[in-house]
């Protein structure tokens, strides 16, 4: 088992992921490629002392880019969208 910041990269924080953390609890996170469900879940669980739902996972393919006359690719990765139970949250903004 991989450690949790091994695992867990970092929240995405875009408009659409915003918009779902308000209507649905969802929160989005850049995961490692070569992580599970289960480990994932755990991961977000012991980070944040929250309790998770479900998992949903996706790869997100390499897009190529060009620079002029040369070629080359963003790097793939792995977005994982966890479902929190009701009442849990995670604030990513502290506000003091």
């Amino acid at each position: 088992m991989a450690h949790i910041t091994d695992v867990l990269k970092k929240p995405v924080l875009t408009e659409k992921s915003m918009t779902l953390q308000a209507e649905s609890n969802k929160y989005t996170f850049d995961v490692d490629v070569n992580a599970n469900k289960i480990e994932i879940k755990n991961a977000v669980e012991a980070m944040f002392n929250v309790k998770v739902v479900n998992v949903n996972v996706m790869n997100v393919r390499a897009k190529t880019k060009r620079m002029g006359r040369y070629v080359g690719k963003t790097n793939k990765r792995r977005k994982a969208i966890v479902t929190l139970a009701e009442g849990n949250e995670i604030n990513f903004f502290d506000e003091d």
